[in-house]
């Protein structure tokens, strides 16, 4: 299973994708992924689980782009 999530960051939001959901939210958390370092304290807003690689990077992507961020804001924030 993948997991495309969003983590809730002192300065918006950041999208990812792993398929290791528990591990990489204790990595943000603790301050190890360079890109939310130095926007921490992280916390999860919502994740989606997806059973196919390339869909769940392909919905990352999508979510990272004008269009998705509309979602997001529309749908969960």
């Amino acid at each position: 299973m993948y997991y495309v999530y969003s983590l809730k960051c002192r300065d918006g939001y950041y999208i990812g994708c792993t398929n290791d959901i528990k591990d990489r939210i204790e990595r943000h958390e603790k301050g190890y992924v360079p890109a939310t370092t130095k926007r921490s304290p992280v916390k999860l807003e919502f994740y989606f689980a997806i059973p196919d690689k390339y869909k769940a990077f392909d919905f990352e992507k999508y979510l990272k782009s004008g269009s998705g961020r509309a979602f997001v804001k529309r749908h969960f924030v």
